[in-house]
């Protein structure tokens, strides 16, 4: 805590921001499963009572075949720039059985943390958003905000934003603004803050390797007949050579080097290996050799198998050889690689490793992909939002990067705006996994620092 005026206001409705996201998290908003669809409806109906709530006098629901966002507006400042903020309201699908604090849509307050489906992606980095507008005018006296904001929170991030492209040029009118803030990335720690400057892209592929015309009793054919399984464990070893380097063909052929100042911006994050290994317990340390970590992390590619499954992995065994084996796959690509190079070079790279006695599928989500992004170095509101973290956190802000994908390329080329990245997530808070967090102090300490980006921004 800083002690900044902005943070004692949070401090004091430090009970209502829990309140308020608890009884958001505990709408079940998973996307993508046809049976949460309804679930969605409720939780984009929750932001637009909250946002209403908040004060912003327009606020409309935004359907689309995916999932419904939610807009809503307050421009009340002629002269003043305008925000558009970006974010999500759905979540990843949950597995009640491996959550230990809580079951995921049942949120709990313990030890400073509140646990459950998407109280740290992304549902907590949206309250933050509207409680800063709440402490900007609760400490300025003012009875609107400073600047124009514009909100948009869409509802089928987690399943590759397949509909947000439509939604923009649908009312693309309706959107324009001088900056993106973009809030569904992480910080560094809560001790040593960091403007993120990058995300990276994504790419989504499955692979099916096709053996037998059937499953087969594995007495009758083993050993003759072609096992699927085998044959992709095969294939996925030739994905990475012996120095974790990506083996598609013409791969890294248009990968940017970091520049020396992005080098020097990384290594001068507090990092030591035993520290990020029990933050991410993620066990040991691999990747690209002859790259420091954070640069293997947000400044190179990646290529990574998310899912197997092949024969019976639950239940009882059926012993037998299996018909079809699949991976799928997630490439994370970096300026200045383009996605559909990188479709091309990982069908070709299919097409001559897959041994000729299979057949296989490959279906790469061209749709849902996306383009990498980088903030210009020198944007104003760059040093404007680094600032204010600095005061917020009581700690210098550093620079970082996100190695995730998301929709920033595309907002960018769309509405023609910068995008700055700022979220409230901690690498610790274990995103997509069995249960996920957020921790309250970095919540309002995030909150504090976007009211105090507003009043930046306005002065110019």
């Amino acid at each position: 805590m800083t002690g900044t005026p902005l943070r004692a206001y949070l401090d004091e409705h430090r009970d209502t921001v829990v309140e308020e996201l608890t009884g958001w998290l505990r709408l079940r908003s998973v996307a993508g499963l046809p049976e949460h669809r309804i679930d969605l409806q409720r939780s984009a109906n929750w932001l637009a009572g909250a946002l209403r709530a908040t004060g912003l006098p327009t606020v409309e629901g935004w359907s689309t075949p995916g999932g419904p966002a939610v807009y809503g507006e307050w421009c009340a400042a002629p002269g003043a720039p305008t925000v558009l903020i970006y974010s999500h309201h759905d979540v990843r699908a949950a597995k009640d059985e491996q959550w230990e604090e809580t079951p995921p849509f049942e949120p709990t307050l313990r030890d400073g943390y509140l646990y459950g489906r998407g109280a740290s992606d992304a549902k907590g980095q949206v309250i933050a958003h509207m409680w800063a507008l709440r402490a900007h005018l609760a400490t300025t006296g003012r009875d609107a905000p400073a600047i124009n904001v514009r909100f948009l929170v869409e509802g089928e991030e987690e399943t590759g934003s397949a509909h947000l492209a439509d939604l923009l040029h649908e009312h693309r009118q309706r959107l324009d603004a001088d900056l993106v803030v973009y809030s569904d990335t992480l910080l560094w720690s809560a001790e040593h803050p960091a403007v993120c400057m990058s995300l990276r892209g994504a790419l989504n592929a499955q692979l099916e390797i096709l053996g037998p015309l059937r499953d087969v009793h594995s007495g009758a054919v083993s050993g003759p007949a072609p096992n699927p399984a085998l044959e992709l464990g095969r294939v996925l070893a030739k994905l990475h050579d012996d120095k974790g380097r990506v083996t598609l063909p013409g791969f890294y052929d248009d990968v940017a080097e970091p520049s020396p100042r992005v080098q020097a911006e990384l290594a001068a994050l507090p990092f030591s290996d035993e520290d990020w290994l029990r933050r991410t317990e993620t066990r040991s340390i691999g990747g690209e050799a002859g790259y420091p970590v954070l640069e293997r992390l947000w400044a190179r590619p990646a290529a990574e198998v998310i899912a197997l499954l092949a024969g019976d992995p639950v239940g009882a065994s059926r012993g037998a050889v299996p018909a079809v084996a699949t991976a799928s796959m997630s490439i994370r690509t970096v300026p200045d690689q383009r996605i559909m190079d990188v479709a091309g070079q990982l069908r070709r790279w299919v097409a001559e490793t897959v041994d000729d006695r299979f057949d296989y599928r490959l279906e790469i989500s061209e749709t849902t992909a996306q383009e990498p992004y980088r903030t210009p170095d020198d944007l104003p509101a760059v040093a404007a939002l680094a600032a204010a973290m600095g005061e917020e956190f009581g700690a210098p802000a550093g620079r970082m990067g996100n190695a995730g994908g998301g929709p920033a390329h595309l907002l960018a080329s769309t509405l023609g705006a910068p995008v700055v990245f700022f979220g409230t997530g901690l690498p610790e808070d274990r995103w997509h996994d069995s249960d996920e967090r957020t921790s309250v102090d970095v919540l309002l300490s995030g909150a504090a620092t976007l009211a105090n980006l507003w009043g930046r921004l306005a002065a110019g």
